[in-house]
């Protein structure tokens, strides 16, 4: 019974990805494109989450700086909110929900990139640090779940939003680590050419 149930995870977590390959290669390719143009023109990409997606968040600023198959010059990346007393004092001066667009306003500047990753894009401090980007006339790349919440209603058409089609966090947080994958292995590619790599 155990093994029957772990292995229908695997079974969902991949029919996942396969039944909507197609549909979200075009976001996925459009938010290569805005990350692309960020680090080639000087920006900086910043990243935001909360909880497991907080850790996605890092884990993409730790494969920017320092590379994930290929050795490359390193990315500037930031996870925001990692910085527990930035963090803190940011959210003490107003509240809570202001903590990571409080960051944005303070480092963001026109040309950067936020990444926001959300599984339901319904929390407040992530539509608010999506607000603050804007307002510094950033991109934003919204990855999110469960039709986008407010998160994916606020985006622009200058934004970009990968909308997983599924209600479950678990499966959400599956596609969102296979998406930075492949943004970073777009972005490798992009920078430094076609080679294999070894396996």
């Amino acid at each position: 019974m155990l093994e029957q149930r772990i292995q229908q995870h695997f079974v969902d977590s991949a029919d996942l990805k396969y039944q909507w390959a197609d549909a979200l290669a075009r976001p996925v390719a459009d938010a290569s494109q805005a990350l692309l143009t960020c680090v080639t023109n000087g920006g900086r990409i910043m990243l935001c989450g909360n909880g497991a997606s907080g850790a996605l968040a890092q884990y993409m600023a730790a494969l920017l700086v320092g590379g994930m198959e290929r050795e490359r010059p390193e990315l500037p990346a930031l996870a925001l909110g990692t910085d527990v007393a930035t963090f803190t004092a940011a959210a003490r001066r107003g509240e809570f929900a202001d903590a990571f667009a409080a960051q944005l306003r303070a480092l963001g500047q026109p040309g950067d990139v936020l990444v926001v990753l959300s599984s339901n894009g319904r929390a407040a401090n992530l539509v608010r640090a999506a607000e603050a980007a804007q307002e510094r006339e950033m991109v934003v790349i919204g990855l999110t779940g469960a039709g986008g919440g407010e998160l994916g209603r606020l985006l622009r058409d200058t934004d970009v939003h990968v909308c997983v089609p599924h209600e479950r966090p678990m499966r959400v947080h599956e596609c969102h680590q296979l998406v930075l994958h492949v943004l970073c292995d777009n972005l490798d590619q992009q920078l430094l050419g076609d080679e294999e790599i070894a396996t």
